[in-house]
């Protein structure tokens, strides 16, 4: 069996999300999962999960690796707060469990990739800030933030990672656009050398703002 790459998703699906937000959403997501199984090596290492947040956070799909992995209709209820903090720690009690360090059976996964995709800012900001350093003692090989649109705090995202995208719409093209980077983020998370390196982040294209 190949090493696995474990990527997690986690998606702000509050209220604000509703509409064409969250059609765009899904229209990019899905475009990601096309891009990724044109790669021989993701089809190969790649295991994907999802988890939404808005007043509830949800596995919606739980680790599955890329080949088996069926599209699904991510949705959002018309109004509710942003859990961004429970979402991190159903994350982190995910990567305790799912993660393989390695064995005399059993090659050790890469250090595993995390996508945060918000519109706005967590509800939950006392929890958010506990989860901070539990996220960052798992040892990602990149955490990726994404701010989407003009009510995105990108400034939140900062505090858990370097590596924050602002994009100024959500409209279908952008987030095409930055479902496309982050595919090229994955491909080259499996290609890393070593277990214990960070993944390098490609450069992004002209429509997204990198945070510094």
């Amino acid at each position: 069996m190949s090493r696995r790459l474990l990527a997690y998703f986690l998606l702000d699906t509050s209220g604000s999300m509703n509409g064409e937000p969250i059609q765009a959403l899904n229209n990019g997501f899905n475009g990601l999962i096309s891009m990724l199984r044109a790669d021989p090596q993701a089809m190969d290492s790649l295991h994907l999960s999802v988890i939404t947040f808005d007043r509830e956070v949800k596995n919606i799909i739980p680790l599955i690796d890329l080949a088996s992995f069926y599209p699904m209709e991510i949705t959002c209820p018309d109004s509710g707060p942003t859990h961004t903090g429970a979402a991190l720690e159903m994350v982190s009690e995910l990567v305790k469990k799912e993660l393989v360090k390695g064995s005399s059976d059993e090659k050790e996964d890469w250090r595993p990739l995390l996508f945060i995709f918000t519109d706005g800012k967590p509800s939950d900001i006392q929890k958010y800030r506990q989860m901070i350093p539990v996220i960052r003692d798992l040892e990602f090989g990149a955490i990726v933030g994404c701010a989407a649109g003009p009510k995105a705090d990108e400034q939140f995202l900062k505090e858990l990672t370097d590596h924050v995208v602002k994009l100024d719409t959500t409209d279908a093209i952008t987030l095409s656009s930055f479902f496309k980077w982050v595919s090229s983020s994955i491909t080259m998370g499996g290609k890393s050398q070593g277990t214990g390196e960070s993944t390098p982040l490609p450069p992004p294209p002209s429509e997204l703002n990198i945070i510094i």
